[in-house]
């Protein structure tokens, strides 16, 4: 699957690791170096981005191309970019380098317990506030924005990217099994029965990465309570037997009850789940527009190029949060390592803040900028222009993937009992008591009172 999307586990490896973090002084990072605020000459050298993205990917290829214009300009610049696309790879290695304080210029983090951490001991610039000193943070979409604030409302990661999660669906085979595309949560179960009689596998799904079917947990609780559910839960200011939390586990319950996932779901990866959707044996999967190269373009099969439709997350009785609110994320973000901060990083961020976007639209993505239109590439089918346009219509709310959210430990428990909740394997009332006693061993360790 796309690296970006995947969250951090080794949960396990990371807490242990984290000991070592913590461990550390404060000292890192002067208070100006945190707040962007540095002098001085520009001189030119080598500076490195560790990042959990693609090398191949569209935000690496803009990066590099901006990096070697900006080379050319200052002799002496290179910027080395080491990728690691294997997210659980990547986050060993991070917290290893965070332990040693050995952290590059550049590193990918999402707003998570770990990020936090970092922040407390002021090894983060604070990107929100170099935005405003550019001039730049008005270019940015809010919830771009937003995708990457802390808890103390800061950004400290660089959105690079800005994705819309929607369901795609096989518009053939919801015509043979006489459904249309659901409008609540318990319409989605219900639609799953006729698919399989049909010979469809209702939804592909990736369930070795663990955050996929994390989603839908977090599906219930967000319509019911938007994202206020899982920030009181992640402290233990809620429980998961809560009502919404309860809502939450009984909707995996229920999905693995109906049939809705493949049979072996949990050994299925990324390619695993998008072929079984793109050559038209899954009438449904969850995916970002970040794949549109996949879904809405001449590479699909010709059978299929026409008859994939989209529909957004669907809602439940008593929501409070709307129809165009849904799984909204800008990636794992650029942070920026206090350290090592120096003229040359601050005026190289400032170029790749203003040439960036341009460059990641040409390749037919969504800017994290509002001012960057989206080049629509040649063989692109009618769906892809569709889909681009909801950027226009969003709400306000966006959900927050718990993976970004739970401490990494209670994380860890989640993804491994969600795939037993919907095997049939683990009842409900285990999995919510099973995520209630993680929260109360492990948060204290994260979030503070």
């Amino acid at each position: 699957m796309n690296a970006r999307r995947g969250l951090w586990s080794l949960a396990g490896t990371m807490a242990c690791l984290l000991v070592a973090v913590t461990g550390c002084g404060t000292s890192a990072g002067s208070p100006a170096a945190v707040r962007g605020s540095v002098s001085g000459p520009i001189e030119p050298h080598t500076i490195t981005w560790l990042n959990a993205r693609p090398s191949d990917g569209p935000v690496i290829k803009a990066v590099a191309d901006v990096a070697a214009e900006y080379g050319k300009t200052h002799p002496g610049f290179k910027l080395d970019i080491i990728s690691t696309p294997d997210r659980p790879s990547y986050l060993q290695k991070v917290v290893t380098l965070a332990a040693a304080r050995k952290l590059p210029e550049f590193f990918d983090v999402d707003a998570t317990p770990f990020a936090e951490k970092l922040r407390r001991q002021n090894r983060l610039v604070d990107v929100g506030n170099l935005l405003d000193e550019f001039g730049a943070k008005h270019r940015f979409r809010p919830l771009a924005l937003d995708y990457q604030k802390f808890d103390n409302g800061g950004v400290y990661g660089l959105p690079l990217e800005f994705a819309m999660e929607h369901f795609w669906y096989n518009k053939s085979a919801f015509a043979e099994a006489g459904i249309e595309p659901p409008r609540t949560l318990d319409e989605f179960i219900a639609d799953c029965k006729p698919l399989r009689a049909k010979g469809y596998i209702p939804i592909a799904l990736d369930g070795k990465d663990g955050w996929p079917l994390e989603r839908y947990l977090a599906y219930y609780p967000f319509r019911l309570q938007g994202n206020a559910f899982v920030k009181k839960l992640k402290r233990g200011d809620a429980k998961m037997t809560d009502p919404a939390g309860k809502a939450g586990a009984d909707f995996i319950a229920r999905l693995g009850a109906a049939g809705c996932f493949a049979k072996g779901f949990s050994s299925a990866g990324y390619t695993d789940a998008t072929d079984l959707f793109t050559t038209g044996r899954a009438a449904v999967i969850n995916d970002g527009t970040w794949d549109l190269g996949l879904l809405a373009t001449d590479t699909l099969p010709a059978s299929l190029r026409n008859d994939v439709g989209y529909f957004k997350l669907p809602t439940a009785q008593g929501a409070a949060t709307g129809t165009d609110d849904y799984v909204v994320s800008s990636g794992i973000g650029m942070a920026v390592n206090s350290q090592k901060f120096d003229p040359l990083v601050k005026d190289f961020l400032k170029y790749l803040v203003s040439r960036y976007p341009a460059k990641y639209a040409a390749m037919g993505q969504l800017s994290p900028t509002i001012d960057t239109p989206t080049a629509i590439p040649g063989n692109a089918t009618p769906v892809y222009g569709q889909v681009i346009r909801e950027a226009e219509r969003l709400g306000t709310r966006t959900a927050k993937p718990w993976d970004t959210e739970l401490d990494p430990t209670t994380n860890n428990v989640v993804q491994q009992n969600l795939v037993l909740l919907a095997q049939g394997n683990m009842s409900p009332e285990a999995f919510m008591k099973s995520v209630d006693q993680a929260v109360t061993t492990n948060s204290p360790r994260y979030f503070s009172k």
